[in-house]
């Protein structure tokens, strides 16, 4: 089945694992629900107890565990968890995670993963040439191959030589007979972090997951290392450690939720700078200041705060809008978004408004917000966009549309601007943008806005998928 078009990056996955405690699967359970805007077409968790016990579904973590029965069968005193959006593979049932697998040498293995492998294809080609059968059509399924066909004595040292011969942006857990494994790719693109409830130990995508949990963040897995959690506590591997890393600065922007804190960063300042730093930029006479709810919420009290402009709820979120909500006509080509977004006229009504939306992908929803906007009385609409213009596709783990259908890649600002009929547009400067985050000791991967990729792209199909997006 085709993906829909989409209108805003989609996030990549959230991942969870939790050891030393009979309630693992429960605090996985929870972990994935403040997880869920990593990921909302599957969710899953193993649990071990000497043997491996799954639960998968497609839809959200409450829908797929809605049965406490499921929990009754989720034995052990550690799990990992996964909340999945589809970057590589499929939207299939068999693709939900964690993968599960037993091998003679290894044992029971489970895995879990958020981001993309750039020379996935290459290497499942190799491994079908000598015997490999795959069951899913995720790029995740290689690493347990690849572990299988290591030598090496022990569990940590066969995922080490693994993880050496893949190329690309990730964060893993794996759960063994050993204990729990967790690694972050050399170039720290997507977060990870280490947690700490009494005696339990939790691995999370973000700290949001760490609050519900009650537990205190440790640190952050670090870039190149793989860290084994057991009953003696945590052992680092780092297994890559000299190459240069760049973090996501799309998680800072819109994916990560603004209670969290990722690379050494706290969301909501990062989110509030960039919003402060676009008023800066882009001063206009104006009455209010609106977000696009609820990603672009924080940047728009921001932009509010240094343009001296009062920020007001000028649009209302339906939160309870399914993604499988079928249209009642083909003709009602805006219902899509006026189901989702309300606008309150009686604030919006002959006042200058300015927009504040956090990215523009197609620009499709933000058309019809701007139309709906001035059907409800407003003078005029500014639009403030608190990142630059997205020109390129993600490898690395989000689901952008391709190069060509990007519209800051096809048009000028200016013809962005008369496409969604606003009185003004501008976008954060790049300058703005890394002037907004903390040195971290890594730099910041900006290809979707500058095009220029800082880890090879290996595979056939990433190269054509480059290729034609370059044409």
């Amino acid at each position: 089945m085709a993906k829909k078009k989409i209108d805003k990056p989609k996030s990549n996955c959230g991942v969870t694992a939790i050891y030393g405690t009979p309630d693992a699967a429960h605090l996985a359970y929870l972990a994935l629900y403040a997880l869920q805007h990593r990921g909302q077409e599957s969710a899953g968790i193993v649990s071990y107890d000497g043997k491996l016990h799954k639960q998968t579904g497609q839809g959200l973590v409450a829908d797929v565990f809605s049965d406490q029965e499921r929990f009754k069968q989720l034995k052990g005193t550690w799990a990992i968890g996964h909340n999945r959006y589809s970057t590589t593979g499929s939207t299939q049932a068999l693709n939900a995670q964690p993968l599960t697998f037993n091998n003679y040498m290894m044992g029971p293995f489970a895995i879990a993963h958020n981001g993309n492998f750039t020379n996935s294809g290459i290497i499942r080609k190799q491994l079908e040439k000598t015997g490999s059968l795959f069951q899913t059509t995720t790029d995740t399924e290689i690493i347990p191959h690849l572990i299988a066909c290591s030598n090496k004595e022990t569990i940590s040292k066969r995922i080490i030589e693994a993880l050496k011969q893949i190329t690309g942006a990730y964060s893993l857990v794996m759960l063994t007979r050993d204990g729990i494994y967790a690694a972050r790719d050399p170039h720290g693109v997507r977060p990870l972090c280490i947690g700490k409830r009494q005696n339990t130990y939790c691995v999370v995508s973000e700290t949001c997951a760490l609050d519900l949990l009650k537990a205190e963040l440790v640190r952050e897995i670090q870039p190149g290392e793989l860290i084994k959690i057991d009953e003696n506590g945590i052992t680092a591997f780092p297994f890559q450690t000299q190459q240069p890393c760049y973090s996501c600065i799309f998680e800072l922007i819109y994916f990560a939720r603004p209670d969290s804190r990722i690379f050494n960063d706290n969301v909501d300042r990062v989110r509030r700078k960039l919003g402060k730093i676009l008023a800066l930029e882009s001063d206009v006479a104006a009455d209010i200041v609106i977000s696009v709810p609820d990603s672009s919420n924080t940047a728009a009290l921001g932009y509010s705060r240094r343009s001296n402009l009062k920020f007001e709820l000028g649009l209302i979120r339906n939160h309870y809008v399914g993604r499988t909500f079928i249209h009642p006509s083909q003709n009602m080509r805006d219902f899509g978004v006026r189901v989702k977004f309300n606008a309150v006229k009686g604030i919006l009504d002959g006042r200058r408004v300015v927009v504040v939306e956090d990215s523009i992908v197609r620009g499709t929803t933000l058309k019809q917000l701007v139309k709906h906007i001035r059907e409800n009385g407003a003078k005029e609409v500014h639009v403030r966009v608190s990142s630059p213009p997205i020109v390129s596709p993600c490898f690395y783990g989000m689901d952008f549309p391709s190069k060509a259908e990007l519209i800051a890649n096809n048009k000028s600002i200016e013809n962005i601007k008369t496409y969604l009929d606003c009185d003004s547009l501008h976008y954060l400067s790049h300058e703005g943008l890394l002037e907004s985050v903390k040195p971290h000791g890594c730099g910041f991967c900006t290809a979707c806005f500058t095009g220029t990729y800082p880890i090879p792209i290996e595979d056939k199909i990433g190269k054509y998928q480059h290729e034609q997006n370059e044409a």
